[in-house]
């Protein structure tokens, strides 16, 4: 086994289901490969049924001929042994977010004139966001808005600015400036176009100002989900993955 200092990205649990955060799309595949290269991110080959690895980078992803070219591992003895395998689990970390591939072959190449490995470019990969932590910004063309009632049963509604399943980042409106940390608000309503209705209890973790382009200043607050029930985190959780896959759509149909 491999005694080397930890530095490798441990994969997936095999037990748990990730087909919904699975990338299919064969342009999009390229495009994740490519930012993986061009960020120099380091790759973890797991081989000999989870038994070794080594690590690698990406130093070609080429779409026509249906191959990526990595750089050959530092250990000599390793790289023999991974070039006998006939399953190789690629995983890797860009942006926070883990990605994870495997190849049916891999063999020893000349790329740029020195030895590196090549395989097939894989027909699907997983995109896992830690899920906790990761926060998207709301599309401004399709805006959310949250409804809060405050004293009296009065609702006010304030827009989105970003959403996370732990929790959201508001814009407060002028007229509710006493709005403070620690308050909680219950019965909370936003709608998730194309995925539904979120009811829940929201807490006041921050407020802060924040300096627009055009000098107007905004008071925001991050508010934090309550015990946010597990369907309604799931919901969440595919609006996210939605606006993600559109924002990424657009980003190819530009190039």
């Amino acid at each position: 086994m491999n005694t080397a200092p930890n530095p490798q990205t441990p994969p997936i649990p095999a037990d748990d289901d990730y087909s919904k955060y699975s990338v299919s799309w064969k342009k999009e595949i390229v495009f994740i490969l490519r930012a993986i290269m061009e960020k120099g991110e380091l790759l973890t080959a797991h081989f000999d049924r989870g038994r070794n690895f080594i690590l690698t980078s990406i130093v070609d992803v080429d779409p026509e001929q249906g191959e990526v070219i990595l750089d050959f591992g530092a250990n000599a003895v390793m790289n023999q042994k991974i070039l006998a395998s006939d399953r190789i689990l690629f995983v890797t970390t860009h942006d926070r977010v883990k990605v994870q591939f495997t190849a049916g072959w891999i063999e020893q190449t000349r790329f740029e004139g020195r030895d590196s490995f090549r395989i097939e470019l894989p027909e699907s990969l997983i995109k896992l966001q830690r899920r906790e932590y990761y926060r998207v910004t709301t599309p401004i063309a399709h805006p959310l808005k949250c409804a809060i009632a405050v004293d009296g049963g009065q609702k006010i509604e304030m827009p989105i600015v970003d959403i996370s399943i732990g929790g959201i980042g508001v814009v407060l409106p002028q007229a509710e400036a006493g709005l403070e940390p620690g308050m909680t608000f219950r019965g909370c309503q936003l709608v998730l176009p194309d995925i539904g209705q979120i009811a829940a209890t929201l807490e006041i973790r921050n407020v802060f100002e924040v300096t627009l382009r055009n000098g107007h200043i905004n008071k925001r607050a991050g508010c934090q989900f309550v015990n946010l029930p597990a369907n309604m985190q799931s919901m969440i959780q595919r609006y996210i993955i939605k606006v993600e896959r559109e924002r990424r759509a657009m980003q190819l149909d530009r190039q």
